[in-house]
């Protein structure tokens, strides 16, 4: 079941980014991950400003190797450098469709 890595980086010193940039997407596809989107062409459609500058998908083959990219010691210095110079949110989904498992939602 494929997982989706939403990454909502907010960064508050831009040092980091060139050596991430650099390095992690080989991390990315050692883990069978891809990037879906990375950008900074943010539009808030609803809610409040988060401030974020950066948000990328990424598409994972399973929950475990989101898991295993995010704990590899490879990818430590640099998720260490992003944390250090940013507000950084790593949320994880799955591809599961709840329409229809619940009674408001109903499968289309």
């Amino acid at each position: 079941m494929s997982a989706y890595l939403i990454a909502d980086i907010k960064v508050t010193d831009d040092g980091w980014i060139p050596e991430y940039a650099a390095n992690v997407h080989k991390l990315v596809e050692k883990h069978g991950g891809r990037y879906l989107a990375r950008s900074g062409n943010i539009d808030t459609l609803e809610g409040a400003e988060s401030g974020s500058t950066l948000i990328a998908i990424l598409e994972f083959p399973s929950k475990d190797a989101v898991t295993a990219f995010a704990e590899d010691p490879e990818y430590a210095p640099y998720g260490n450098a992003r944390q250090a110079g940013s507000e950084s949110w790593f949320r994880v989904i799955d591809d599961t469709d709840i329409a229809g498992t619940i009674p408001y939602l109903t499968a289309g």
